[in-house]
């Protein structure tokens, strides 16, 4: 999960549910942390979600603005940004990842 997808739950920092936990990382019964392979698609597909539950979550605030449901100009408009750089990201990703395999193609063995 890439963390600039994540929604802030709240302007005191991070919710404790996520704190510490990242791709990959599972909790043992001991209590420590160790590290197992996610699947890249695996990783993509979840990006891919968080990008569209961000634009669903601006189109309503943008929807509650315009027909005037009690959402102030500045909730709707940091749900606008929260999507719109979610989705420049993916973008760059999706970039990155397509430049990859261009040059994998292009290589002459």
């Amino acid at each position: 999960m890439l963390p600039i997808l994540n929604p802030i739950s709240s302007a005191a920092g991070p919710s404790s549910s996520s704190a510490g936990i990242g791709p990959g990382t599972v909790s043992s019964a001991s209590g420590s942390s160790t590290t197992e392979p996610v699947a890249f698609s695996g990783l993509l597909t979840d990006a891919v979600g968080q990008v569209s539950h961000l634009e669903d979550a601006a189109r309503t605030a943008m929807t509650g603005l315009m027909t005037g449901t009690g959402v102030d100009v500045h909730q709707a408009m940091i749900a606008t940004e929260k999507a719109s750089m979610a989705f420049e990201l993916a973008l760059a990703v999706r970039n990155k990842a397509v430049q990859a395999y261009q040059q994998v193609m292009g290589m002459q063995f």
